[in-house]
C-alpha cells in the first residue's frame, strides 16, 4: 500500500479483485481479519481473497500467516463451510507461521459466489 492510499482503498481493490475473478469464473474465498491482540501487523478489517488455485492479493498479517491462510482458504473453497482462523503465540502454530511477535489474529475465511 503506498503512502497515499487509505486501507478503505485497499479494501476496495481486494473487493475489486474478487469481483473480477468471480467474472471470470473463478471460485473464492475472502478472509477478514476480525479480532487481534498485541502486535498483529494488520487491523481489523483487513483482506486477503484467494482463488481455487492458491493465487490470492491483499494481506491478513503482513505475510506471517497468508501461507497458513490461503491453504485453508482452498479447503473452504472446496467444502463450501467457513471457518474461524486463530493465530498467536499461545497456539501451538505460532513459531511456523511467523507470529512470534507476540501478536495474535483471527481471521474469518468464507466462501464467495456460487
Amino acid at each position: 500500500m503506498s503512502a497515499n492510499q487509505t486501507a478503505a482503498e485497499s479494501g476496495l481493490d481486494i473487493l475489486g479483485t474478487a469481483e473480477t475473478w468471480l467474472g471470470e469464473g473463478r471460485r473464492i474465498a475472502l478472509a477478514t481479519v476480525v479480532e487481534t491482540w498485541g502486535s498483529a501487523p494488520r487491523p481489523v478489517g483487513s483482506h486477503l481473497v484467494i482463488d481455487e488455485e492458491g493465487n490470492f492479493q491483499g494481506s491478513v498479517s503482513g505475510g506471517c500467516v497468508e501461507g497458513a491462510v490461503v491453504g485453508e482458504a482452498i479447503d473452504v473453497i472446496g467444502s463450501g463451510a467457513p471457518r474461524m482462523l486463530e493465530f498467536g503465540v499461545a497456539d501451538e502454530t505460532a513459531w511456523r507461521v511467523g507470529l512470534s511477535c507476540g501478536g495474535r489474529i483471527r481471521v474469518y475465511v468464507e466462501p464467495v459466489g456460487p
